[in-house]
């Protein structure tokens, strides 16, 4: 019995398009990721890493989508063709099956070690740009989250012991952010 045709798509942000990635491809099923693709820490990929069976084929629009950096892309590959699963990336024309390929191997590390390179300069670019931004006075980072008053009383709120994970939610913040505001003062 052949198995099945499993697709994963993975956009970055909830306002990324992500039909552009398997349109027309025919699948049994889709998982989709909206979030960073800088670890494996996603809550489809879990889930289909749970699903996927010995005899199934995952379909994924390209390597970076996958992973971003190539110790990741390997253990993923690794971990699924070990299940007995087919990886077809589409853009790359590559499938990996499992059997000990050295041009497979080969072009599972040049492809993903180029999709990290791409990664790592899109962030160079980026930081390069703000700097130049902060120069001209143009960037000011991030809005804060909250009014100097409601750091205040946050401050005041936590100084009187109320708990933690309350006051994130009243002031409908992160924990982390709370954090923030209470090491920082600002």
């Amino acid at each position: 019995m052949a198995g099945q045709r499993i697709g994963y798509i993975r956009v970055s942000s909830l306002d990324q398009n992500t039909q552009r990635q398997l349109e027309g491809i025919q699948l049994d099923r889709i998982f989709t990721d909206r979030a960073s693709g800088k670890d494996t820490k996603r809550p489809q990929l879990d889930e289909l890493l749970s699903f996927i069976r010995d005899g199934d084929t995952l379909v994924v629009h390209s390597m970076d989508r996958l992973a971003r950096n190539l110790d990741d892309l390997r253990s993923l590959v690794q971990k699924l063709t070990k299940k007995g699963v087919r990886i077809e990336f589409l853009k790359e024309h590559l499938v990996f099956t499992g059997e000990e390929s050295p041009m497979a191997n080969l072009m599972l590390s040049v492809m993903g070690a180029f999709a990290e390179f791409e990664r790592a300069l899109i962030g160079e670019r980026q930081r390069e740009g703000i700097t130049l931004a902060k120069v001209r006075g143009a960037y000011r980072g991030r809005r804060k989250a909250l009014s100097p008053e409601q750091a205040s009383e946050l401050r005041k709120r936590a100084g009187n012991g109320e708990q933690k994970t309350s006051l994130a939610r009243d002031f409908g913040i992160s924990r982390e952010t709370l954090y923030q505001y209470l090491r920082t003062g600002s």
